[in-house]
C-alpha cells in the first residue's frame, strides 16, 4: 500500500499484472476453512486429478469460502472436456446448448462441473444486440478466469493442496468488500445483459461497493436485458428474491433503473403507502426466513408481488357489476397471463399464487362450515400467513386476522365459541376482537404460530 502511494506521489506507473499467471494464496493466506468444503466437492475434484486432469472449486463457493460461509453449491472447473468428465462418473449428465456443462449427482446432491472456457470465437452466434447465443470453445485456465464476470467470482481452490489462484485480485475486492467487473463493462453487459442483475444481486447480499466503472453504463444498458429470453430473467429474479436480500435487491434494482420493465409493477406499488408496505412486510418476512434456513414459497412471493394489481383490476371488475367471486378470478387470469409472459411463470408457481388469492374472500365466511372447509385446503397455511399480511399492512381490520389466528390454534371448544359468537352478533354490529394468541415479539413479528409471512409453510 505504500510503495503504490510513493509511485503515484512520483508519477511512476504500476506495471502491468501478467494475467495469465494468478497470484497463489496458502492456507495461512487466505484463511480457507476446510471443513467448509463439501465432501462431495472433494470427490469429484480427486477423481478428476486422479485421472490427470486440473480440477477446482470455482466461483460463488471459493469466495463464500474465503467470507468464512459455508456455501450453498460448489461448481467444480477442470480441463477435461465434457465428455471425459461424464465417463469419470456413475451419474453424469451433459446439459446446456449456449455453453456445455456437466451435472454430476451424489443422491440429491448435484454439482456442476464446467470446462475451462476459452478466450472465445469471434465467430460465436449473437443476437443484433450483441448477446452471445452460442459459445463452446474450451481453453486454458487463464483465459476461463478472464470469461468470468466479476474478480470476486474469478479464484480456483484446490482442495488437495489448499491453495487458491487469482488471476484478477479478486481476494483484495473481498478484502475491501467492492464488486468490480472484469475486462470492459459495456462489452460485458452486451455479452450476457443478466450480469447487471448479478451486479445487483451480490452488492445488495454482499453489502458490497460497486466499483464506479463497473457501475456507470447500468443505467444506459438496462434495456438489453428485455432482449434476454423470460425464463432467465425469471431464474435470475427469483435468485435475488430468495437471496435472504430480496428488498435490499429491489431498492437497488431502483437505484440502478433496472426496475423497468422487469418489474414494473414495483413503480405503482412502491409508490403507494398501503401496498409499499404491503410488499416490504413481504419481503422482510421472506428474507428472514432464508436466513433462518427455512423454506420459502415462490408461489407465495409473487403472489404478494402481485396482490395490489390483482386488486386493481378486482375492484374494476366489481365497480363493473361483476360479483366479487367472479370478480376476483377475472383479475387473477388479467395479472397471470400478463405475468407469465412477462417473467415465464411457471405453471406451478401460477396455481399456487391463484389458490392463494383466490382464498382471501372465503375468509370473509366465518359462520357454518366454512371455515372447517377453509382449514382443509391444501394451501390453507399460505393463504392464511397472507390474509395476516393484509392486516399487518393496514389493508384489512386486524380483527379478522386475529380471529383466524385463534379459531386456527384453538382447540373444539374455543372453534365452537368463536363460531357462536359470530352467529350470535347483530348484523351490522361491529365484532368484539378475538383473543390474541401468544405475545407479539419484537420488530412487529408475531409468536409462532401466527405469520410466517413469505412462506406458506411450516
Amino acid at each position: 500500500m505504500i510503495n503504490k502511494f510513493i509511485r503515484k506521489i512520483l508519477g511512476v506507473k504500476t506495471p502491468a499484472r501478467d494475467l495469465t499467471e494468478p497470484v497463489i494464496l496458502g492456507p495461512d493466506d487466505h484463511k480457507i476453512d476446510p471443513r467448509l468444503v463439501s465432501s462431495n466437492a472433494i470427490r469429484v475434484t480427486s477423481t478428476l486429478q486422479d485421472a490427470g486432469f486440473k480440477a477446482f472449486v470455482v466461483g460463488g463457493a471459493v469466495r463464500d469460502l474465503l467470507l468464512g460461509v459455508k456455501p450453498k453449491d460448489f461448481d467444480i472447473a477442470t480441463d477435461a472436456t465434457p465428455e471425459q468428465v461424464k465417463r469419470l462418473f456413475r451419474r453424469a449428465f451433459i446439459i446446456g446448448r449456449r455453453f456445455q456443462i456437466v451435472h454430476v449427482m451424489f443422491g440429491q446432491d448435484l454439482l456442476e462441473v464446467t470446462t475451462f472456457r476459452g478466450a472465445g470465437d469471434m465467430n460465436a452466434p449473437k443476437d443484433e444486440h450483441g448477446r452471445v447465443l452460442r459459445d463452446n470453445s474450451f481453453g486454458p485456465q487463464h483465459e476461463d478466469a478472464m470469461r468470468r464476470d466479476f474478480t470476486i467470482n474469478a479464484m480456483y481452490y484446490d482442495p488437495a493442496t489448499q491453495q487458491v489462484l487469482d488471476y484478477h485480485g479478486g481476494i483484495q475486492d473481498i478484502r475491501d468488500k467492492v464488486l468490480r467487473i472484469i475486462g470492459q463493462p459495456e462489452a460485458r453487459y452486451r455479452e450476457d445483459p443478466v450480469r447487471m442483475l448479478r451486479v445487483v444481486r451480490f452488492a445488495a447480499r454482499l453489502r458490497f461497493t460497486i466499483e464506479p466503472t463497473t457501475r456507470a453504463p447500468i443505467s444506459v444498458m438496462a434495456p438489453l436485458i428485455d432482449n434476454v429470453p423470460a425464463a432467465r430473467v425469471f431464474d435470475e429474479m427469483l435468485k435475488l428474491l430468495m437471496s435472504g436480500h430480496a428488498l435490499a435487491c429491489l431498492q437497488q434494482l431502483r437505484k440502478e433503473g433496472l426496475h423497468h420493465g422487469l418489474l414494473p409493477l414495483l413503480d405503482v406499488v412502491l409508490e403507494q403507502p398501503i401496498g409499499m408496505k404491503f410488499v416490504t412486510l413481504a419481503l422482510e418476512s421472506t428474507d428472514n426466513r432464508v436466513k433462518a434456513g427455512k423454506g420459502v414459497s415462490p408461489g407465495f412471493l409473487f403472489a404478494s408481488l402481485l396482490w395490489h394489481q390483482v386488486v386493481e383490476k378486482w375492484t374494476a371488475y366489481r365497480a363493473a357489476g361483476e360479483s366479487p367471486i367472479p370478480a376476483l378470478h377475472l383479475a387473477a387470469d388479467d395479472v397471470l397471463d400478463a405475468q407469465t409472459e412477462q417473467l415465464a411463470l411457471q405453471r406451478k408457481i401460477a396455481s399456487d399464487m391463484r389458490d392463494i388469492w383466490s382464498m382471501q374472500p372465503r375468509f370473509e365466511r366465518r359462520n357454518g362450515k366454512a371455515p372447517y372447509k377453509l382449514l382443509e385446503h391444501l394451501r390453507f397455511r399460505a393463504g392464511y400467513d397472507f390474509l395476516l399480511l393484509r392486516c399487518e399492512s393496514g389493508e384489512i381490520d386486524m380483527e379478522l386476522g386475529e380471529w383466524w389466528t385463534a379459531f386456527y390454534e384453538g382447540d373444539a371448544e374455543t372453534r365452537e365459541k368463536l363460531l357462536t359468537s359470530e352467529r350470535a352478533a347483530p348484523a351490522g354490529a361491529k365484532r368484539k376482537r378475538a383473543p390474541r394468541r401468544g405475545p407479539r415479539k419484537s420488530g412487529g413479528e408475531r409468536a409462532e404460530g401466527a405469520v410466517a409471512a413469505g412462506s406458506g409453510e411450516e
